[in-house]
């Protein structure tokens, strides 16, 4: 019998109420404006003071994770985080999935700010990161180390850049934020799973 996954349990139980929340009450496009990661607010921009509240720019990495543009991509997201998020917190424990899901935010974030420049709301690359992990800590061993993230790397990228190109309508996919949080839980695979 497999342990419990405290974190995972926690994340998905979180994220589900404040994205269903948010879904419901038709408040998706003020909490995005409010707690999205939204880069010219770090150089500087002003809400609109009828907007009230605003997550400080520093905290919008993780606030982002907890809007969702609609129930599908709630779900989706919720699904990978349950699967992937489980399999990674047994290997990693509790403190190193929370470790794994903030840094995936942050990379997200600035990578999706590095390659478009875009604003930024849903989960999907901070679970990228635990997407990352997971390929590192389960995939098929045919390399080892560096080698091994490294083709794992190119694999991701290559999938998100078609991703990108072939998608046609609808909200855009962040692929820097995909690819971004992905690097991450390679790199902090290794360091962070217990011994």
């Amino acid at each position: 019998m497999k342990p419990s996954a405290p974190a995972t349990v926690a994340l998905v139980a979180a994220i589900t109420a404040a994205s269903t929340f948010i879904l419901l009450s038709g408040w998706v496009e003020p909490m995005a404006v409010m707690g999205g990661f939204i880069p010219d607010r770090f150089r500087g921009l002003a809400l609109p003071p009828e907007l009230g509240f605003a997550v400080p720019a520093w905290a919008t990495p993780l606030s982002a994770t907890l809007v969702h543009g609609g129930p599908g991509h709630l779900l989706l997201n919720i699904a990978v985080l349950g699967f992937c998020g489980a399999q990674v917190e047994w290997n990693v424990g509790w403190r190193g999935l929370l470790t794994l899901y903030a840094a995936g935010a942050y990379a997200a974030a600035g990578t999706e700010w590095l390659l478009t420049g875009g604003a930024l709301i849903g989960a999907s690359g901070a679970i990228s990161a635990l997407v990352g992990a997971f390929a590192m800590l389960f995939g098929r061993r045919v390399t080892g180390g560096w080698a091994r993230a490294g083709m794992l790397a190119v694999g991701w990228i290559t999938i998100q850049l078609l991703i990108g190109a072939i998608q046609t309508g609808g909200a855009p996919i962040a692929v820097g934020a995909h690819i971004g949080g992905f690097l991450a839980g390679l790199a902090l695979a290794g360091p962070l799973r217990r011994r």
